[in-house]
């Protein structure tokens, strides 16, 4: 539960620990054995005026199986619950009236039946344990694929059904762009040779994914950049289509196809983003 909320905008900390329980200062072995009453957890410490709560929370469900009580995925027992542990009253209303919609939705055919409870004392967990996907990536790399957490969210999140909504949200060409990862005709297209001072967001959510000063004239009829303004917030991905070795870009936190990454731009990096319009909304300064 830390590789998908750090390192965004707006997050200051992912810790590593355990809270729920009934014991003080408890070890990753004693809340193992069941005998704490604690859950493993994560304490994140964030800034809602860039990452607000209701953006967590939305995060967070895409990350679990809101349906089993008893644990998740190849993990077993109480101290593998999926659970909120709110702060505040505010916090509270917000995570029932989220778990409220997410049961509304019908995305889940089972009960959702992710606790809710008011937080209590947060223990730190050992250091080893702190970033463990980065310190120990290839374990945790084959442990998450074996665990069929990844399978489940593939069934459950991104699904034909949310590419039905969002082809009733979208004009053709957006989608085309957004969802199939298509390219949009070139010099035929919004922000090619847009100029002006400002910050280019991703349409679906609004995420800042590049800014004006990064921008600069590629020649070839697509937006380019030099870098990202978040580099957190777009990802790398292998694409193979059609016979070719490319890096697609794609925003993290909406899944959308943005465009492919390129190295013959300026700079020392020669890193060259190549963005459709379409995936963008323009933000002038003023």
């Amino acid at each position: 539960m830390v590789a998908p909320f750090d390192e965004l905008p707006g997050i200051v900390s992912v810790v590593s620990g355990y809270t729920g329980g009934h014991t003080e200062n408890p070890t990753y072995e004693e809340v193992g054995r069941e005998t704490t009453g604690h859950a493993e957890a994560v304490q994140i410490t964030f800034d809602p005026r860039i990452f607000p709560y209701s953006r967590l929370l939305e995060l967070f469900w895409q990350q679990i199986d809101p349906t089993d009580a008893d644990g998740q995925f190849q993990d077993r027992g109480s101290s593998y619950r999926a659970a909120i542990f709110t702060h505040h009253a505010e916090q509270k209303r917000e995570a029932e009236a989220s778990r409220k919609a997410l049961a509304k939705s019908g995305r889940f055919s089972s009960k959702i039946v992710t606790e809710i409870a008011e937080a209590g004392p947060f223990y730190p967990a050992e250091e080893k344990h702190q970033d463990y996907y980065k310190h120990r990536f290839g374990h945790y790399r084959l442990y998450r694929q074996h665990s069929g957490r990844d399978e489940f969210l593939r069934s459950h999140w991104h699904t034909d059904r949310d590419r039905e909504r969002l082809r009733g949200e979208l004009n053709e060409v957006e989608y085309e762009v957004i969802v199939l990862g298509d390219m949009e005709p070139a010099y035929d297209n919004a922000y090619w040779n847009e100029s002006r001072l400002g910050l280019y967001v991703d349409r679906l959510s609004g995420d800042p994914l590049f800014e004006s000063a990064d921008k600069y004239e590629s020649g070839d009829g697509w937006p380019a950049f030099s870098k990202t303004g978040s580099s957190h917030l777009v990802r790398r991905e292998a694409d193979l289509r059609n016979g070719q070795v490319r890096t697609a870009l794609v925003s993290r936190l909406t899944g959308a196809r943005l465009g492919y990454l390129l190295h013959d731009g300026p700079g020392e990096e020669r890193l060259h983003y190549r963005i459709n319009s379409a995936a963008l909304r323009f933000i002038p300064q003023d």
